[in-house]
């Protein structure tokens, strides 16, 4: 590797020292729209909270329960005064009125179109059940507004790698039938095991590095 290359590569992020920030019900309480964001998204029974908390190796940080649904709020952690992670509210399995549904929804729309510091999303999706209506639905408004996701199969330790892979490239294919794979990357990853979590703290240094320093392809599967 030359000098060049090395200098080019995104910082480091030490995710341990991740810190609460704050609980936003609304676009209006999130924090100052500055520097960069990366926010995790996904169905309520997609470990969305275990994953967070592998990632920073803090299993108290993102609220983990065996009721689904119980993320309410926009969850916002630092990594430093520039950089934050995003916990979004879960979808789909939530036992509350329909109105509190919409509600949450609304806020999650609006947070998703207008936080300009917005780098990138995570959507994880049980690879047992891949590809689900709101899946689907926010993945074709991030690839129409132009905003790069990475895609997390998780649960992978439930099956033996071969069907694993399997299910990667079917998903790989069904987004190319679609036209959804532009600006979207996809690996199987086990909050369990923390296999796949070295690739996704590569995807996460890229996407939260300043401007000048971040030069990471998009378009590209996997």
């Amino acid at each position: 590797m030359s000098i060049t290359e090395f200098e080019a590569q995104p910082q480091k992020l030490d995710y341990r020292a991740i810190q609460f920030l704050i609980s936003a019900p609304t676009l209006a309480e999130c924090p100052e729209d500055i520097g960069a964001e990366v926010a995790f998204a996904g169905r309520s029974n997609a470990g969305k909270s275990s994953a967070i908390n592998a990632l920073t190796s803090n299993n108290k940080l993102a609220r983990t329960s065996k009721t689904p649904g119980r993320t309410q709020l926009i969850n916002f952690f630092s990594l430093s005064e520039q950089q934050r992670l995003v916990d979004l509210p879960g979808y789909g399995y939530a036992k509350v009125a329909r109105a509190m549904k919409d509600e949450w929804q609304r806020h999650l729309a609006e947070y998703l179109e207008q936080r300009t510091c917005l780098r990138g999303l995570v959507l994880l999706m049980d690879i047992r059940q891949p590809l689900k209506e709101f899946d689907l639905h926010m993945l074709t408004w991030a690839v129409e507004a132009g905003l790069p996701v990475h895609i997390l199969l998780t649960k992978a330790d439930k099956m033996k790698n071969g069907p694993a892979n399997n299910i990667l490239f079917a998903v790989e294919k069904a987004l190319k039938e679609k036209g959804l794979n532009r600006g979207v990357t996809l690996q199987t990853f086990s909050s369990t095991k923390k296999t796949g979590l070295d690739k996704l703290e590569r995807k996460l240094n890229a996407w939260l590095a300043p401007r000048a320093e971040s030069a990471e392809p998009t378009g590209e599967l996997r």
